[in-house]
């Protein structure tokens, strides 16, 4: 049996005797005058009886007499009840009446004639996740329910996937992206440690669906662009924030590229010719430097035949699929490099609607973006149409406005109180939710936060994949 005890700030404390053997993360519905709250478990303690402590102590205390005990009445067995008794720490995340959820949580159920059940997980999930044909399916709860969440709760969105290492991060970013592919999405991941590159791979090395719909993209190698593709302001950019380029050796490259685009179209020897002809020998040496980076980079060519463009990378996956950028073997400075021009040219294709939007993943995205362009990711870019997934193990790599503007939240394990104090931050949830729920986590185990449930925190164990993902930590004396 449940009771009301205490309701205060948006917290329902609840009664159980005996004990219902709930959980935290489990769901109740407090039914009272043809409406119920639907409180959150994130805590469960024993109740605090007045003099259980004694009680106990005397237990403890009490000599080892060779008697027998008399209790006609059979009051030991209901002291062990009360002493058992527990207490349920809930948050209340909305109102279930006759015209469906709603978020008005301003009423009180009555102490006395509420009724309390817990709601099981597939109706809990019915009613969070209703039937989509843009189902993505990620996993099952603890009692077996199937859990999906839908594709439109993605589109258009700012997530986060974070966690401490080993703890099912990788796997669950690429459950995502397969299911967005499965809708026709098109994707594009920023690949830090070639963990993407055989997705297209089941773990035996055969090919699988995704085979024809994984184009994997590596700098210097099959993936080479024309310096004229890129355009004087996508250079200039990457002049500017990669290799700090002065203001005045910049003004100088763009007179010199307007000059040669007067009379063709400008090419790495061409550009370099007409640099080393400039007058000014600071501005030369500063453009010189600048521009051999550019070269060595190997992600410029002026021959035709190893050029290609990400229009005609997308063109390759008409009917949704990714392009993994293999950033894997490059140095930090290249990786910064590959990854502003892909932005930069992303942002040029959305403007013309060339593409409709994107779906980015950025695997440990403080590795190779500059701080000038978070906020150009939570805000202008997502409006543009790239609807980006941060995925990192150092959350507090991400800037807090990325958490306070996040719509998902996938969060897996973490214990250490700084981690779990920034990932609190999160605009969708409260911070004790958070700090309780997420600490004690499974591996492979994620808590939901954000529209993907309908702002309802939901626990799943993650699925396996049957891909080769290449994610897994590797073991000198093997895996125990």
């Amino acid at each position: 049996m449940m009771r009301l005890y205490k309701i205060e700030n948006g917290t329902l404390q609840i009664l159980s005797c005996p004990p219902e053997g709930l959980r935290r993360g489990d769901y109740l519905l407090v039914e009272d005058g043809g409406k119920a709250l639907i409180a959150h478990i994130i805590d469960v303690a024993f109740a605090n009886v007045p003099g259980i402590m004694e009680d106990l102590l005397r237990d403890l205390s009490g000599l080892d007499i060779d008697a027998e005990d008399v209790d006609p009445l059979n009051l030991k067995s209901y002291l062990n009840q009360v002493r058992d008794a527990q207490l349920y720490i809930c948050k209340v995340r909305g109102t279930l009446s006759q015209e469906g959820l709603s978020s008005d949580v301003s009423w009180i159920p009555s102490r006395c004639t509420a009724k309390i059940a817990k709601i099981s997980d597939e109706k809990i999930l019915k009613m969070v996740s209703p039937d989509d044909s843009m189902a993505i399916g990620l996993g099952f709860t603890r009692s077996g329910a199937e859990i999906a969440i839908s594709a439109h709760s993605i589109d258009g969105k700012l997530n986060i996937i974070t966690g401490k290492k080993e703890s099912g991060k990788s796997n669950f970013s690429k459950l995502l992206m397969l299911g967005l592919i499965d809708h026709g999405g098109k994707c594009i991941v920023f690949d830090v440690n070639g963990e993407y590159t055989k997705l297209g791979f089941n773990k035996d090395g055969t090919q699988n669906k995704y085979y024809e719909k994984v184009v994997v993209l590596t700098p210097g190698r099959n993936f080479q662009t024309a310096i004229s593709y890129v355009g004087i302001r996508v250079v200039l950019n990457i002049l500017r924030t990669v290799f700090d380029l002065p203001e005045t050796s910049a003004w100088e490259f763009r007179r010199i590229w307007e000059s040669l685009d007067k009379k063709s179209v400008p090419t790495l020897q061409s550009l370099k010719q007409a640099i080393e002809s400039t007058q000014n020998e600071f501005i030369k040496d500063a453009l010189i430097r600048r521009f051999d980076g550019l070269i060595n980079s190997s992600l410029f060519t002026d021959d035709p035949k190893l050029t290609t463009t990400l229009e005609d990378q997308f063109k390759s996956i008409p009917k949704g699929g990714t392009l993994v950028i293999n950033l894997r073997e490059l140095p930090q400075v290249y990786k910064r490099l590959v990854v502003e021009f892909v932005l930069s040219k992303l942002t040029g294709l959305l403007e013309r609607w060339t593409l409709r939007g994107v779906f980015l993943f950025a695997e440990e995205a403080h590795l190779y973006l500059n701080d000038t362009y978070w906020e150009d990711i939570v805000t202008r870019m997502r409006h543009l149409g790239i609807f980006t997934t941060f995925i990192t193990n150092q959350p507090d790599s991400i800037k807090q406005a990325i958490y306070r503007q996040a719509d998902n939240a996938f969060l897996f394990n973490f214990t250490n109180e700084n981690d779990l104090e920034t990932v609190s931050k999160s605009s969708k949830i409260d911070v004790e939710t958070v700090k309780i729920l997420a600490r004690e986590l499974p591996p492979h185990h994620c808590l939901i936060l954000g529209k993907a449930t309908s702002d309802y925190p939901m626990v799943v164990k993650i699925k396996a994949l049957n891909v080769s993902t290449l994610g897994e930590t590797r073991f000198f004396f093997g895996n125990n």
